[in-house]
């Protein structure tokens, strides 16, 4: 009688050959570490400059929204103040809101100008999350080792083969750190954005050089394909703010443009606010990973 054979080690089944990987021999992962770690400390160090990059963008929108917002205030309720002995100056209020409306103007583009600084600055971070990675690159005119930020072998990874770079983590886990802190500025960009429109819109629609957005207006010129960058445009509109739940409702779009002193005073709050970052968070990440890399992420 023939005994049975587990078909798990079966010599029919040939056994999986190794990675050709360049990274996959103790040789290539002792020279690979070296530049693998001068790159991830180069991203990181550049993560935590956009992070300022977006914080004084973000200072410099509230403080042109905060202008914005009191020029149409001022216009709005122009007609009830008492002007003491400058009511006897013809047309002055009609002056002091034409005025007005210029200054409006002026701080609408510069509001616009910082929502778009920012927007780069999450297209950067995207951009800088998948530049961790630190590929063999094979050069037949050097004998020194060489790397990149692209692959020109299909068998590398660009992670060491999983081994750590510094003294714990593999290249995945700064990866899944940049990830996180990543997600949090782009649903805090959709937010903005909403705040944006609303604000921008926010003025006497009788008075030309003052503009009106829509949602699925372009806000500056190429900003669907840097929103198309940050995975936040979808069937070529950008995509809504999530609300309660992770649900999208987008019926809170007929209150987006009421312009009441009250509403306008939440959006401002909103916006310095930022719901949607957990800064204490964020601060953690940068703490821990730069403990890892033996540097300070200031």
């Amino acid at each position: 009688m023939v005994p049975s054979m587990d078909p798990s080690h079966s010599p029919l089944q040939p056994s999986p050959s190794p990675s050709a990987s360049p990274s996959s021999t103790s040789t290539n992962i002792r020279i690979w570490k070296p530049a693998a770690q001068r790159n991830l400390r180069n991203q990181w160090s550049k993560l935590a400059n956009l992070r300022h990059k977006w914080t004084a963008s973000s200072s410099s929108g509230r403080s042109h929204a905060t202008s914005l917002v009191n020029s149409f205030l001022s216009q709005r309720y122009m007609d009830g103040m008492e002007l003491g002995v400058l009511s006897d100056m013809p047309d002055i209020k009609k002056k002091a809101c034409l005025k007005l409306s210029k200054q409006q103007a002026n701080h609408q583009n510069k509001f616009l100008s910082a929502y778009k600084d920012m927007v780069a600055v999450v297209v950067q971070m995207i951009s800088v999350s998948k530049s961790m990675r630190c590929y063999n690159k094979v050069s037949a005119s050097s004998p020194l080792a060489q790397f990149s930020s692209s692959t020109e072998n299909e068998n590398d990874n660009g992670d060491g083969g999983g081994t750590p770079v510094f003294k714990f983590w593999s290249i995945a886990s700064f990866e899944e750190m940049a990830e996180e802190i990543i997600q949090m500025f782009t649903s805090e960009l959709t937010l903005k954005r909403l705040l944006v429109m609303a604000l921008v819109s926010a003025g006497d629609k009788k008075v030309p050089q003052l503009s009106e957005l829509n949602w699925s207006d372009e806000f500056y010129s190429g900003e669907f394909s840097d929103l198309g960058a940050c995975e936040l445009l979808l069937s070529s509109e950008p995509i809504f703010p999530s609300l309660s739940g992770g649900k999208t409702n987008t019926d809170v779009m007929q209150h987006v443009y009421q312009i009441n002193r009250e509403v306008l005073q939440v959006y401002l709050t909103t916006w310095f606010v930022e719901v949607n970052i957990d800064r204490y968070r964020v601060d953690e990440i940068f703490a821990i990973v730069g403990e890892e890399m033996h540097v300070i992420l200031a």
